[in-house]
């Protein structure tokens, strides 16, 4: 689980993100993001029910992305509310892939 610190909690900001937002994509996640004005960075996980009709399979994407980016989470620069928007494919696609894709799409932001 990410540290409380580094989640992206609220209504109001999710909001901002997607009203703001610069929109990067990978081939297996996507992610949307904004400075926030913060030291650190702060992580938000969508799945939507067309990516994943199952609670259970959203749920396992999620889990999958949120410990990608506990482990990265160092490496990731601070001052931006991030979330991220895994696609159908990572349901199916294996860890490594999915880390992968995830880090190209840091790489493709400067968020790295």
């Amino acid at each position: 689980m990410l540290p409380e610190l580094h989640r992206l909690r609220h209504e109001k900001d999710m909001k901002t993100l997607f009203a703001r937002g610069r929109s990067v994509f990978g081939s297996l996640v996507g992610m949307k993001m904004c400075p926030n004005g913060l030291p650190v960075s702060r992580f938000a996980v969508v799945v939507g029910v067309k990516t994943a009709k199952s609670a259970v399979d959203r749920n396992r994407i999620k889990r999958r992305v949120r410990s990608i980016v506990q482990t990265h989470i160092s490496r990731v620069k601070g001052g931006f509310d991030v979330c991220l928007l895994p696609r159908k494919e990572a349901l199916t696609a294996k860890h490594k892939d999915v880390e992968a894709s995830l880090m190209a799409s840091f790489k493709k932001g400067k968020l790295l």
